[in-house]
């Protein structure tokens, strides 16, 4: 096992070559005529100056954290948060780069070559976010595995390194979501309801804002989350291997002796990550070849095979090693978990609820909005239930260790899977381009068919996501446990135990409910108020600027103005929900306990997945259901109909529910697991 870190590294070093490769691609292909060009400079220009204007208030934060940790818990931890933050920051911005270079390339591949070409352009430039996302992940674990396996400090260097990514994520996915959804749902309301013109449509000057905040927020803000969580999944089950008592690692390789035990338990995970990205950079030449395929079906399997492909690699690889075949059926359940919820979110999210939700805008918008709602509360039960049963399979063949494998196995394909979710973003921006650009009706088709799919794959993602990061708090929290338990069975003080008759374990139940909802809230009404900024300057500009609004030639937009206001309203609204995700847990630690602690991290998670599942299930239904009725799925109701925008104003509800809200919440019980983990020593 000693040289599993030097392969992880490498691994890890050929993900991120790969992904210069790509990079090289996008930026050699041709980007069209001056005026795309000049579009696409206008979206690049305004998301590096909204990662610039973030990053210097991240920079604050992480510096502060960073000499907080280095005076409570040494040097050592304080650096290792500080490289996990590093790598989630500067995965977002290659990503991002990349994304940025790849629309409008892509945009002019559907004119001059069709939708194959562009479909393949699309998909090279996610390629660049998915491998560095897991390349970049797996460098830093490797890496501290490497430096630190034998350290008597390795669980807190860890559990350090994934507070820096989890945090910053946090940040990065709330400020990018309520950017993208401010001006998203502000571009909306004045060009498609009021003023009845076409999405994206030039004369609109929140087109290029909402352009910008699809990258912000669904590329580099779903990378920082993506990344957070397969770096949290092998994190918990990592600090599981070091503090669960060996009797209950035994089943993980029964016939090798305690300390070789603890050493198999403590590597597996970063092994399991090495065989995934592995098997994702083939995934990703596979998907690419298979171009000439109809994108909907290539874009599913590739989402849903890779997890099995690394189950079959470590089926013949774990036995040689000494491991039990428990280890494979964990993982198997784990891909097999993810699967089934990928699959659920594909149908709640694109089949028959959205036409259900479509027929309802016929009624009015009252009408829509509430069977969004229960389309996206139905769509949690067959999730969650799924979930219940992997963690079933998973602890009956390896305990508590079996979940956090679980989880692992359900993020193994990491690179592919964000390769697949950065795909949605770049496709779009592609139909706004060509829109903005005047490309033509058939441009605009291919770039339309290709958008829809990515935002099937996107909602798809988000429930992988959000799976993962269920199975990963369950994980973490059975850490924390543990690792308080150790602490005090040193200092010779009895073991925590946890009774839901506690009355410490029942307030911090209600204490943890309620977060989720607050963090949704504040999200809620952070896109809300900066959707209306953008509303009024819009207004504005159409009310001031003669000839905007009816297309005079040479009257162009201020569409900077409009930028600058979402990026001041994202980076000025994401600080509260972010600074409840971290010092929740440091406030009831240190004021109330552990007890209350456990019993508020029990709650933030249950109240948490359901209400993530909910609003981002129920978002995308809303989405899709808008866009079945524009492609004429409600015969004689067509754009600019009432029903048409009945559902403009579901969709206008559901953008934030499935960007901003959802994600946020998903994001928040796996950081305040991650804290509670790192401030376990400090409050036994």
């Amino acid at each position: 096992m000693d040289a599993l870190s030097y392969q992880s590294l490498l691994t890890g070093a050929v993900a991120l070559m790969v992904a210069r490769t790509f990079y090289v691609r996008v930026k050699k292909a041709p980007e069209g005529n001056e005026t795309m060009a000049r579009i696409a400079r206008y979206v690049r220009e305004g998301a590096m100056a909204f990662l610039a204007r973030e990053y210097k208030v991240l920079a604050v934060y992480a510096a502060a954290v960073f000499a907080l940790l280095a005076a409570t818990l040494g040097l050592l931890s304080a650096g290792a948060f500080a490289a996990g933050a590093f790598l989630s920051l500067i995965a977002g911005f290659f990503g991002m780069k990349a994304a940025t270079y790849a629309n409008v390339r892509t945009a002019e591949a559907a004119r001059a070559h069709g939708k194959p070409t562009a479909l393949v352009t699309a998909l090279d430039g996610g390629a660049v976010m998915g491998l560095c996302v897991a390349g970049l992940g797996l460098i830093g674990l490797g890496g501290i595995y490497a430096l630190f396996r034998s350290h008597e400090h390795l669980a807190t260097i860890v559990h350090s390194f994934a507070v820096g990514a989890s945090s910053i994520a946090l940040f990065a996915r709330i400020g990018g979501g309520i950017y993208t959804k401010a001006a998203d749902v502000g571009a909306d309301i004045v060009g498609k309801v009021e003023a009845n013109i076409p999405e994206d449509d030039p004369r609109n000057p929140g087109v290029i804002a909402d352009n910008v905040g699809d990258n912000v927020g669904d590329i580099a803000g779903m990378g920082a989350d993506i990344y957070e969580s397969y770096v949290a999944a092998v994190v918990a089950a990592i600090a599981l291997g070091l503090t669960l008592p060996i009797a209950k690692l035994q089943q993980l390789a029964p016939s090798v002796g305690e300390q070789e035990l603890r050493a198999m338990a403590v590597s597996l995970p970063l092994l399991l990550a090495t065989i995934g990205l592995a098997v994702s950079v083939v995934g990703i030449f596979i998907t690419r070849a298979l171009k000439n395929l109809p994108p909907a079906r290539v874009l599913r399997l590739a989402l849903i095979v890779p997890p099995f492909l690394v189950v079959f690699a470590a089926a013949g690889v774990l036995p040689g090693l000494g491991f039990s075949f428990g280890a494979v059926i964990t993982l198997a359940a784990g891909a097999a978990g993810g699967a089934i919820v990928g699959l659920v979110t594909d149908y709640y999210t694109s089949m028959g609820p959205i036409h259900k939700v479509a027929q309802s805008s016929l009624t009015g918008p009252g009408t829509n909005v509430i069977r969004g709602i229960a389309v996206g509360l139905e769509s949690v039960a067959i999730p969650l239930m799924t979930l219940v049963a992997v963690g079933w399979i998973s602890n009956h063949y390896l305990g508590l260790y079996g979940i956090a494998l679980a989880a692992v196995g359900m993020l193994a394909g990491t690179a592919i899977v964000m390769t697949v979710d950065a795909y949605g973003p770049i496709a779009d921006n592609g139909g706004g381009i060509s829109e903005m650009a005047g490309l033509g009706k058939e441009v605009r088709a291919i770039t339309d068919e290709l958008d829809a799919v990515g935002n099937t794959t996107a909602a798809v993602g988000k429930g992988f996501a959000i799976g993962s990061a269920v199975l990963t708090v369950v994980a973490l929290f059975a850490a924390f446990n543990m690792e308080v338990d150790a602490v005090r069975r040193a200092k010779g003080l009895p073991e925590l135990v946890l009774y839901l008759t506690d009355a410490k374990v029942l307030m911090g139940l209600l204490f943890g409910a309620l977060l989720p909802c607050l963090v949704g809230a504040l999200t809620m009404t952070a896109v809300g108020r900066a959707a209306g900024a953008i509303v009024e300057e819009i207004r504005r500009q159409f009310r001031e600027i003669p000839g905007l609004l009816e297309g005079k030639p040479g009257v162009d937009p201020q569409p900077k103005v409009i930028v600058d206001i979402a990026t001041s309203a994202a980076i000025r609204e994401m600080i509260a929900p972010g600074a409840i995700a971290v010092l929740a847990p440091v406030v009831v630690g240190f004021v109330a306990g552990p007890e209350v602690l456990a019993g508020t991290l029990a709650g933030a998670l249950v109240v948490g997945a359901v209400l993530s599942l909910m609003m981002a299930n129920g978002g995308g239904a809303w989405d899709n259901a808008k866009k079945h009725i524009e492609k004429g799925g409600l015969d004689g109701h067509a754009k600019g109909s009432d029903a048409h925008k009945a559902a403009v104003v579901g969709d206008t509800v559901g953008d934030p529910f499935k960007d901003t809200s959802g994600p946020g919440i998903s994001i928040l019980i796996k950081v305040m697991g991650v804290v509670s983990l790192l401030i376990a020593p400090l409050i036994a």
